[in-house]
């Protein structure tokens, strides 16, 4: 399902060129000053999302929740598909939104939950490298494929999902919240794979008994009231859950793949832009998957920090370059941009990108996590929609050298403060 979700991003950006020509498949051209209010509606669908799905994960439960994915991304595809004018993309985008917006909240936790100590944070770096990847393979697709046919083809996976997804049990800890102890033991032992041998089965109990008196010492199943949200420990994880947000997206990690095309070509590229799009895409890929073999390694600091670093480095040498270089040696050496917004890809997508869910999920206290995750997200979808709104117009007003100068400064600014007071939470329990 990350997969489908990172395909439903990448199509944007490769088919806005054409959507706004006069060959528009839609049959009449996008009027421009759509565009970007098209493109931010994607983060309104997540923040109206975010601010109301803390209340059924609580109900209903995380995996119920997640029964719910698929189906705003289906309809997404579905107008598309019969997309006569430009409303129907406003309304694909906030649909896109929705499901991104539940996604985000009740994948990271699902993971978190069910996950060893010792891969947490690859398993979780490993659902944002098929969100990514899926941003790449939506460019590949757009360029192979032509319009119509494409969601016939992507429409298949978040069915696919949900039929998969069925066999799972809740997460024990989801389950003991609501009280189900014995539906909490059979799920702990499904996920721990343990043994069903009945001389194991002292062993197995104790074992859970143990995860059991965590999670209720937390106070998980106690009422949530608002000394759970204002006291210092949660003080501490928001104010830098908030800088992290900040530094995700105002850094141009997403942004700057949304409008890949229109950057190369202000920096005078002679490939097809879009052919640079699925470069940074596939160099995205490679990030990520550094950041799955290192995360649980060498820990979400001695990624986190280096990765806003590079990041902040390379976009100051787009912007320097951008300024005192002249349009031919830009166009006669294409290659040094390319290189330099390569190293943006990699350096993000290996960092800030991999591990912002990761490192929210262990910040947050146990009590609080998934209404804390809900508010946090809609940090991320106002963060996304201010990034998506502003990002073409310091492009298209500004120039590229000023929009990466912005973005290198909200690097800065991460480094310092991150680099100062995050923790790190490398092989602790998820109760801790």
């Amino acid at each position: 399902m990350s997969l489908t979700h990172g395909i439903s991003l990448g199509w944007f950006s490769p088919t806005l060129p054409t959507l706004i020509s006069d060959n528009s498949p839609i049959g009449h051209p996008i009027d421009i000053s759509e565009v970007k209010w098209i493109g931010a509606s994607f983060g309104i669908g997540c923040l109206i999302c975010n601010m109301v799905i803390c209340v059924p994960v609580s109900y209903f439960g995380i995996k119920k929740c997640m029964y719910f994915v698929p189906l705003p991304n289906i309809l997404n595809w579905v107008l598309i598909y019969f997309a006569s004018k430009s409303l129907y993309f406003y309304v694909c985008r906030v649909l896109l939104g929705i499901s991104g917006g539940t996604l985000v909240v009740c994948f990271p936790v699902f993971i978190a939950e069910v996950s060893d100590n010792s891969v947490r944070g690859t398993l979780g770096s490993f659902f944002m490298m098929t969100l990514c990847s899926g941003i790449t393979v939506g460019f590949v697709l757009v360029y192979c494929l032509s319009y119509h046919v494409l969601p016939c083809v992507v429409i298949f996976l978040p069915i696919l999902y949900l039929c998969l997804i069925i066999p799972l049990p809740e997460p024990p800890q989801d389950l003991l919240k609501r009280g189900h102890e014995e539906k909490a033991e059979k799920s702990f032992c499904f996920y721990k794979n343990l043994s069903k041998d009945p001389a194991q089965q002292d062993d197995n109990k104790a074992e859970f008994d143990k995860l059991r008196n965590k999670v209720l010492a937390s106070g998980i199943a106690e009422k949530i009231t608002p000394a759970d949200f204002f006291n210092k420990v949660s003080g501490k994880a928001f104010g830098l859950i908030a800088v992290l947000l900040l530094s995700n997206q105002m850094s141009g990690s997403f942004a700057i793949f949304n409008y890949s095309s229109t950057i190369f070509e202000q920096l005078g590229s002679r490939m097809e832009p879009n052919l640079c799009g699925i470069f940074l895409g596939v160099v995205q890929i490679f990030g990520l998957i550094s950041a799955v073999l290192l995360v649980d390694r060498v820990g979400r600091r001695l990624l986190l920090i280096p990765s806003l670093a590079g990041m902040g480095l390379a976009e100051l040498g787009v912007g320097l370059l951008k300024s005192f270089a002249s349009q031919d040696f830009l166009h006669n050496n294409g290659w040094i941009a390319l290189t330099l917004m390569g190293i943006v890809s990699f350096t993000a997508s290996a960092g800030i990108v991999a591990l912002t869910f990761v490192i929210i999920v262990e910040l947050l206290p146990f009590k609080i996590r998934a209404p804390g995750i809900s508010i946090s997200m809609c940090g991320l979808s106002l963060s996304v929609f201010i990034a998506l709104i502003t990002y073409p117009v310091l492009i298209n007003d500004y120039g590229v050298h000023v929009t990466m100068f912005v973005s290198a400064s909200f690097c800065l600014l991460g480094l310092v403060v991150l680099g100062i007071f995050l923790p790190e939470t490398r092989g602790k329990s998820i109760t801790q």
